[in-house]
Order: C-alpha cells, then sequence, then structure tokens
C-alpha cells in the first residue's frame, strides 16, 4: 500500500485526524524520510488517530497528555518501538499546529511557573536586548539549571522570594571543580537574569549583585592549537568518497583554511557563495555581513557536497542534516560534533568543549609563527577589538622560549 494511502479499518467512521494523515507524510517525504521510515510512521499516526475516537478526544481538545496517554498504553513495548512511537506522535502534533488547517487551534498543555518565566527572558535577550540566537542559547541552560534547584528546594519557582545568599550559594555550589570559563558563563547569564527580574519588577532588590565575581586574568594560558601537520592529518582522513564525508570536509575546510566560527559555518546560505566573484559572504557576530574569498580548494569541496550530496530543501542554508529530517544544521554544536569525530578518526586527543575553534585558534597561531603581526591576524579573525588578538602574542613568546639560548653562568661567559 502506498505510503500516502490513509484509509483505516473503521472506513467511513474514520475521524477528523485520519484526514491529516496523508498531508503529514507528505511533509515528512520532503523532509527526507525514507519509504520504510514513512510506512512505519504511517501505521503509527493512524493508530494514534483509532486511539483518539475510541477515548472521545476531539482535536480541539488534543495536547500533548493524550500524546502521553496513547504512549502509555497496553503492554510495554521494546525500547526502540516506544522511542520511535514517541517521536511520530510529537512530529504529528507539531504538523498540525504548523498547519493550522483544523476547527481550532490545538489545546497546548499549560507551562509550568518555571518554563513561562524562562520564556519570558528569552524573549527578552531576542527582542529588548536583540541578543543572537547563539548568545541566548549559551544563557538559557544557565537560568534553567538555576530555575529547576529553586523548584527542587522549594516546590516552587517565586522570584519575589529569591534573595541574595540564596543566589550566592547556588553559584558557589555550581562553580565548584568547573572551569574559570563555566564560572564567567554562570555569572554572566545569571547577573543578566536577576537585572531582567528586578526590570520587571518580580523581585523587591536588583540581586544581580549577589553574583560573586569570578576572577579570570585575561589571556593567563596560551590558546589551544593544532600543529599543521595534525590540521592535515585531520583533513587526509575524513573520507571523501561518502556523502556525509564530503559534507565534513567542506565544514572542516572552512574552519582550517579560514577559520571561520562554528556559528559562520552553520549561518551559511546559498546566496552567500558568489561563484563568479570568486567570494562569500560571512554572517560573522553581530549581524555583520564581511566578505572572504572564496580559495579554490574551499570551492572545490563546497561545489562537490552541493552537487552529490546536498538534497533538495525548503532551508536555503548551505550545510544540511544528513539524515531525515533534512533540514539545516542545529546550531554551533553540530559543527562542534563534525569536529569531534574528526579529531578523534586522526587520533587526536583535543576533544574539548569549544573544538570547532582549535582551527581558528591554529590558523592564528600558524601565521604568527610565520611572522604575521597582531594587526593582520586581527583582520583575518575579523575581530572587532585587536587586544582580543593579543593572546596569540603569548604563542609567540612561548615559541621564542623554546629556541632562546641559556644565560650563561658564573664562568661560562667566553
Amino acid at each position: 500500500m502506498s505510503v500516502h494511502a490513509v484509509e483505516s479499518e473503521d472506513g467511513p467512521e474514520a475521524g477528523l485526524l485520519d484526514t491529516h494523515v496523508g498531508s503529514f507524510l507528505t511533509h515528512l517525504r520532503a523532509a527526507g524520510y525514507a519509504d520504510r521510515t514513512l510506512r512505519k510512521k504511517r501505521s503509527i499516526a493512524l493508530s494514534f488517530a483509532r486511539w483518539t475516537r475510541r477515548t472521545k478526544v476531539t482535536v480541539e481538545d488534543l495536547n500533548e497528555s493524550h500524546a502521553v496517554a496513547f504512549l502509555r498504553r497496553g503492554p510495554r513495548r521494546r525500547k526502540a518501538q516506544a522511542a520511535l512511537e514517541s517521536a511520530t506522535v510529537r512530529l504529528f502534533l507539531g504538523y498540525l499546529r504548523l498547519k493550522g488547517g483544523v476547527p481550532s487551534s490545538l489545546a497546548v498543555v499549560e507551562a509550568s511557573p518555571e518554563d513561562a518565566l524562562l520564556r519570558g527572558y528569552v524573549d527578552y535577550l531576542r527582542g529588548e536586548r536583540g541578543l543572537a540566537e547563539n548568545s541566548i542559547c549559551v544563557y538559557t541552560p544557565y537560568i534553567r539549571d538555576f530555575l529547576t534547584e529553586r523548584v527542587a528546594r522549594c516546590g516552587c519557582v517565586t522570584p519575589e522570594q529569591f534573595n541574595a545568599p540564596t543566589v550566592h550559594a547556588f553559584v558557589l555550589e555550581h562553580i565548584r571543580s568547573r572551569s574559570s570559563e563555566y564560572a564567567r558563563l554562570l555569572g554572566a547569564a545569571l547577573r543578566s537574569f536577576l537585572r531582567f527580574l528586578y526590570a520587571r519588577g518580580r523581585t523587591p532588590l536588583d540581586l544581580s549583585f549577589a553574583v560573586p565575581a569570578v576572577r579570570r586574568w585575561r589571556q593567563a594560558t596560551a590558546p589551544t592549537f593544532l600543529s599543521p601537520e595534525q590540521v592535515e592529518r585531520v583533513l587526509s582522513t575524513t573520507d571523501r568518497a561518502i556523502p556525509c564525508g564530503r559534507r565534513d570536509y567542506a565544514v572542516l575546510l572552512l574552519l582550517a583554511r579560514l577559520g571561520l566560527r562554528a556559528s559562520e559555518v552553520v549561518g551559511m546560505e546559498l546566496d552567500d557563495i558568489r561563484w563568479r566573484t570568486a567570494e562569500m559572504i560571512i554572517r560573522g557576530k553581530g549581524g555583520a555581513l564581511e566578505r572572504m574569498p572564496l580559495l579554490s580548494e574551499i570551492g572545490e569541496a563546497l561545489a562537490s557536497y552541493l552537487h552529490q550530496d546536498r538534497s533538495h530543501s525548503a532551508s536555503r542554508r548551505v550545510f544540511l542534516r544528513m539524515w531525515a529530517p533534512r533540514v539545516e544544521l542545529r546550531g554551533p554544536a553540530a559543527v562542534g560534533h563534525i569536529v569531534r569525530r574528526a579529531l578523534a578518526r586522526a587520533g587526536i586527543c583535543r576533544a574539548g568543549r569549544g573544538a570547532a575553534h582549535l582551527f581558528r585558534h591554529s590558523l592564528a597561531t600558524r601565521m604568527i609563527r610565520h611572522g604575521a603581526s597582531i594587526a593582520e591576524i586581527a583582520e583575518v579573525l575579523r575581530h572587532r577589538s585587536q587586544g582580543t588578538t593579543e593572546i596569540y602574542a603569548k604563542v609567540a613568546f612561548e615559541t621564542l622560549r623554546g629556541v632562546a639560548r641559556r644565560w650563561p653562568g658564573t664562568g661560562g661567559a667566553r
């Protein structure tokens, strides 16, 4: 039977929900799902539709609580089947909301107080502060942890009851045995959130002062980098005979040859590649648009991936997921995952947080060791402040330390 056939054994008694299954499958097919997967999802979607009829749940009343009840029905299923059912039902609900073709909008389970508070904060960062999505994604996990702990300890989230000792204790407990970078980001996120609460009148005092400062010396350590030989090994061990390898190779070249940030790779769109003029438009920090040369090596890798492997998609982003749904990569973390896999293949143990930035550091380090000035490196890396680039002067100093002669001791002078 075709995956688009939606008739059920209930015949003329088929409900309103059944009529959406066909268009749901068409939607999934456009997203790149294989026929075998579509057949499985069709069966689950129809089962869900039949279950709503038996339990007399109308489309107007449908929400996630009904999805949970459906998934818990009957005997316990294997883990893989349960996961497939859960993903399919939630996709179906999301599709129905997106389509908006049902008689009435689907009811949404009321958000918890902490979720509502977090959503308000995110809207504030996006609308009033104008933060980029990447920055918002960095801040929100810290705030969710803070709110979750408040619920665990107090049973609810009541900003009016927040106080300085509570905030101070939370920070001290969570930065213990963590890196200075983690402590810095936690402090910045929490201060921002507490200022938001005060501005909205949710706290009687501005509690941002209660977040302890974390001393973090600028340029305390030299940046971690790969040697030129290691960079080439990472590139050479990427299998360009397979679709995933061709995509990853293009990503790695952009990082290694141009020093792009992970967010800039993710944000690249098809129209940003100017083939005729051999240049690219890079969407940098703060929405800045900057031109960079389309090196022949990078152009060949991009052309190979786009021609052979990038499937049709509504997204204009250059790099897509290799498996359904064929949508754009989900943020800089996806690029980090590509880098960590590549480092592992090359036998390089440098796969910590910020793995994609290794190539940016490596490019700058290579430049400074070949005599480039700080100003030249700042221009290539597109740093707004030259002070940001000065960390690479430490690399030069460490290099000099390795080749400097020892100072002659007593009697050593000739």
